[in-house]
């Protein structure tokens, strides 16, 4: 049976030396700040993106959650993508939690958020408005890399406005792998930054919150707080390592094989793909097979051994990662093909 697995890359299974790193990692108990591999970790991760320190916790979620909450306190607001996964994806968790007010704005296409819109969306000190405290940009958006000079305009107009600015930087490895650039062109102007290791990197779980030391002081009772304190976690912090270190580069090889799956099912009739989202590792279409939705199709699919994540109506995306090849892709392609070729067929005999 074929198993083709692209819903996303948090499916990646980790690579034989990272699960051996994983079992040779030193240990201690980090809730009292002992583990030796998750501080080096965290001191090695907040490096990379520019930062003078870092948190290793669970999830991206857990990440972006505990950088609002130390952020932001009760009654005041953050602004963010009305697409965004903090605002979508998160369970409203700043505001069911901390009782933050989110202040979405509408994402452009690339995932941008309009830079004048954010200027009037920043409320003016008045008793009956909640203050404005922080801003937050999602990068990549939907595989969509945002480049140094708009993440620049965004974080200077932030600061400018006395705005805290933080990074749902997910996938933002892939993002600078895509831009040919360093990490940290990207993440400079950010007072925070949360990234996983999760997705394309292949680590089994985790994510690192970056910022300022006196930040990371605050974050980490925020961490404990929401049950984050994980003791004898260097077993997955060493994974981390791993991908930090040797995960990073072959990322091209997945916006590669994107692009070739992008190709394979772009003449595909019934099939549009997005072009404008195919930029990394991502592949997002559309199908135009009246009466049949992204899940009939995702479903029908699944029969032949691919699966894909429906989005919405009409709308499907997919995700390559470490562990499929060009082989796969040109394999996922045929599916795909044979699925729209049977949804044709159903429509012509109803």
């Amino acid at each position: 049976m074929i198993n083709i697995d692209l819903r996303s890359d948090t499916v990646t299974l980790p690579p034989a030396e990272m699960r051996e790193a994983m079992h040779k990692a030193e240990l201690g108990d980090d809730v009292y700040g002992e583990d030796p591999t998750v501080n080096r970790l965290q001191e090695i991760a907040a490096e990379r993106v520019g930062k003078e320190a870092g948190l290793f916790v669970p999830t991206g979620t857990m990440g972006n959650l505990i950088a609002m909450l130390t952020h932001v306190a009760r009654g005041e607001e953050a602004i963010v993508g009305a697409e965004s996964h903090i605002f979508v994806h998160e369970q409203g968790s700043a505001s069911t939690l901390g009782g933050i007010h989110l202040k979405p704005l509408a994402n452009k296409p690339d995932g941008s958020l309009d830079l004048e819109a954010i200027k009037y969306a920043i409320s003016p000190d008045d008793d009956h408005m909640c203050r404005t405290k922080l801003v937050c940009l999602e990068n990549t958006f939907g595989g969509s890399p945002l480049d140094k000079e708009y993440v620049t305009k965004f974080t200077d107009l932030a600061h400018q406005h006395s705005l805290i600015a933080h990074l749902d930087g997910a996938r933002i490895f892939n993002a600078a792998v895509a831009l040919g650039c360093k990490v940290t062109d990207l993440t400079a102007g950010f007072d925070t930054v949360q990234f996983c290791f999760s997705k394309g990197l292949a680590a089994p779980s985790g994510s690192m919150l970056c910022g300022p030391k006196s930040f990371i002081k605050e974050a980490r009772r925020w961490r404990k707080a929401l049950g984050g304190g994980m003791r004898q976690v260097g077993v997955l912090a060493a994974g981390c390592l791993y991908a930090v270190d040797h995960m990073v580069q072959r990322l091209q090889e997945d916006h590669d094989t994107a692009k070739a799956l992008a190709k394979g099912i772009s003449t595909i009739d019934g099939i549009s793909v997005n072009t404008a989202l195919a930029k990394t590792n991502m592949v997002w279409f559309d199908i135009d097979y009246p009466g049949v939705s992204a899940d009939d199709f995702a479903n029908a699919a699944e029969k032949h051994g691919l699966k894909i994540l429906s989005c919405g109506p009409k709308t499907l995306r997919t995700v390559t990662h470490y562990g499929i090849s060009l082989k796969d892709v040109e394999k996922a392609s045929e599916i795909v093909a044979q699925t729209a070729k049977e949804c044709s067929k159903q429509l012509a005999t109803r």
